[in-house]
């Protein structure tokens, strides 16, 4: 057993015995199952320290493998890092002092958590979400497009950002993100800043554009885009994949080494610079009316909203046409209830105050202990969903909660 594994709370429910617990923690939950931390380290980054973890667990996992910088939920994808545990980035639901990877779950009773809409089509859910924390910038990188990653068995990775005002407060080194390059740049000069890759800083920011981060607004960034995420922690609705490409040598003094650049390149293409740019969707990096089309203000649901609580579209329009994910941020006022009716199943993490949804109390913790069990994460299973899940807050402050969807979830999605 890993010194990890070691320090979880609860054991594994045998992969027999799942089916049994499943069932067990669905009737108890009103189809709502209670889900556990799910912790992250990069080794290449550095913690931004907002996302409650205690301090002493940053390196939970072993200085070797980089402090903790992202917290995932409702996830079946697993983190692309060397060195992993064999569960990393897998989140676990937790029933009367046993856990099961809601993964697992999944293949035993696809319908009624996740619809058979996206089980018959995926046969998984195939999506996540994630606060993603760091000190400062991190390097100007893409993420690869469904044909490119398949070229390695991989899937590809469009995202969405939200900033939390809940989750950031404070902006820590560089609250700016750049974004794409600028209207005109050619491929040559990003071909220059690849050659220059050992020379230090290798100019790709040089090329770029950067956006301050304004909290309570958003990104929707598109496979193939470059972009360097500036220090406010972010939410972040996702494909269900780890792929990327980082494309800048040098950040904030630190070497990137070309081994991230062409993780999820095939071998034979990692010195083909004319292939490595090619990932790239030119014409949206270049886009002379970026923010215009990427960038989100939130939206208030006005049918779903109503005395004492409101639903706002934090994340939404489509990506290359198709309504891949989405995601909403529920505020009910103290006292307040509401009785919540979506058309799919979503993964919900409360981000302030206290209350209960369905049978389950929501608590926002002040400090999180690596392998602690929580009470702020739920996934909300599709039939759960569909029926109603009613939420009341019983606290003296707003209760938050932040919600992600699947795709084609919705019919009334707004549209960029």
């Amino acid at each position: 057993m890993s010194r990890v594994a070691e320090r979880q709370a609860s054991p594994v429910a045998s992969k027999d015995n799942v089916g049994s617990v499943l069932s067990s923690a669905l009737d108890a939950g009103g189809g709502l199952l209670r889900l556990t931390p799910t912790w992250v380290p990069r080794s290449f980054l550095h913690p931004g320290k907002r996302i409650k973890l205690a301090p002493n667990d940053w390196y939970a996992f072993g200085a070797d493998r980089g402090g903790i910088d992202e917290r995932w939920f409702s996830s079946t994808t697993e983190a692309a890092n060397e060195n992993r545990e064999p569960d990393e980035g897998l989140s676990y639901a937790v029933f009367e002092g046993q856990r099961f990877l809601l993964k697992d779950a999944i293949k035993e009773n696809g319908a009624a958590l996740i619809g058979s809409g996206i089980y018959d089509q995926y046969k998984k859910w195939p999506v996540y979400s994630k606060f993603f924390d760091n000190m400062g910038p991190i390097p100007h990188h893409m993420h690869q497009s469904a044909e490119d990653a398949a070229l390695v068995g991989r899937e590809g990775k469009p995202e969405a950002y939200y900033f939390s005002p809940q989750m950031n407060n404070v902006d820590n080194n560089f609250c700016y993100t750049f974004m794409g390059l600028e209207p005109g740049t050619t491929k040559q000069q990003l071909r220059k800043c690849l050659e220059d890759w050992d020379q230090g800083d290798n100019g790709i920011l040089d090329l770029s554009r950067a956006y301050r981060l304004r909290r309570g607004t958003g990104w929707l960034i598109p496979p193939g885009v470059l972009h360097a995420p500036g220090s406010l922690c972010t939410y972040e609705p996702q494909w269900g994949s780890d792929v990327f490409g980082m494309f800048q040598s040098l950040v904030e003094g630190r070497e990137v080494p070309w081994s991230l650049l062409v993780k999820d390149v095939p071998p034979d293409k990692h010195q083909d610079l004319d292939f490595i740019i090619g990932q790239l969707d030119w014409g949206k990096n270049v886009d002379t009316h970026f923010k215009d089309s990427n960038y989100l203000e939130p939206i208030v649901d006005e049918a779903k909203s109503g005395a004492g609580y409101t639903d706002l579209w934090i994340t939404y329009g489509l990506v290359d046409g198709k309504q891949l994910f989405s995601a909403k941020e529920l505020t009910l006022q103290p006292g307040a209830s509401c009785t919540i009716q979506d058309p799919g199943a979503s993964g919900w993490i409360t981000v302030q105050g206290r209350g209960r949804m369905g049978n389950l109390d929501l608590q926002t913790p002040a400090m999180i202990h690596f392998g602690e069990e929580t009470q702020d994460e739920v996934f909300i299973s599709y039939e759960a969903a569909t029926q109603g899940v009613p939420i009341e807050n019983t606290g003296s402050e707003p209760l938050v909660g932040l919600r992600y969807f699947g795709p084609d979830a919705h019919d009334n999605l707004p549209v960029k």
